[in-house]
């Protein structure tokens, strides 16, 4: 009878072990949406055109006519919208976004050096020149950078990660006209053949630049609508002759590291 008993209550347990096996597929379907889920990281791959918010630090260098001494730090803000659906095939499958970036906060960071204003008058033996008192130019300059126009085409990329490159035009305001530009330096004595600095009291140049450039970067998705970033831009610095001198910052590079929200 007790054999009976133990022989009864082994099956019993078996059979419920058999039962509790083929219920676990039904209790394991729930995460499968998570799953799905994970699939769609990166928004850029599917053809829903999603706007992106996101903010930016973006800092340099000059390169180009002793411009190597040059630096730059800027923060601020980029907005875009992406106007198409995927085009294209393999690797270079993507989409076209418009975009603008606004920073607030821009700065420059440049030598100083004394310069003075010199002009030319009559003496006693002939003409001579008559200079001011020496002044300082160059350091800090801090203003206002807009970069209304950024055509950017979005690589499709993989699920994490989504290259991109664009073409863009900007401006900056300065609170000093940019970059700094006086007369001939002091240590001449007002007397220079150089090209840069052989200008009379008028010359100057402008608190209004424009920022083409060229730029190549990529999103980082650590979620379905978050992507860190990363940029490198090639910037040309000019005030396109506003002023009576127009010597800019020929070509710098900048890199930027930002976060975006897509929606």
């Amino acid at each position: 009878m007790r054999l009976k008993t133990f022989e009864f209550a082994l099956w019993l347990v078996v059979l419920t072990g058999v039962a509790s096996a083929q219920s676990k597929p039904v209790t394991l379907a729930g995460p499968a949406p998570a799953r799905t889920t994970m699939a769609k990281t990166n928004p850029v791959r599917e053809d829903v055109k999603p706007f992106e918010f996101g903010v930016l630090a973006q800092g340099g260098v000059g390169l180009t006519q002793n411009r190597g001494n040059y630096r730059f730090l800027l923060a601020g803000l980029h907005a875009g919208k992406v106007l198409t659906p995927n085009i294209g095939n393999n690797i270079l499958r993507g989409n076209f976004e418009y975009a603008v970036e606004v920073f607030p906060f821009w700065q420059s960071y440049t030598p100083t050096s004394l310069r003075q204003n010199c002009v030319t008058i009559p003496g006693p033996s002939g003409a001579q020149a008559s200079c001011s008192a020496p002044f300082k130019i160059g350091g800090t300059f801090t203003g206002v950078s807009v970069t209304p126009i950024i055509l950017r085409w979005n690589f499709a990329g993989t699920r994490r990660w989504a290259p991109w490159m664009q073409g863009a035009g900007g401006v900056i305001w300065t609170n000093h006209k940019y970059p700094a530009f006086g007369g001939p330096p002091a240590t001449t004595g007002g007397v220079s053949n150089t090209t840069y600095g052989d200008n009379g009291l008028n010359a100057d140049t402008s608190v209004w630049n424009f920022t083409p450039q060229f730029g190549v970067g990529t999103h980082y998705f650590v979620h379905g609508n978050r992507s860190i970033d990363f940029g490198a831009n090639a910037i040309h610095v000019s005030s396109a002759s506003l002023g009576d001198r127009n010597p800019g910052v020929n070509a710098s590079v900048q890199f930027s590291l930002g976060y975006s929200w897509w929606k």
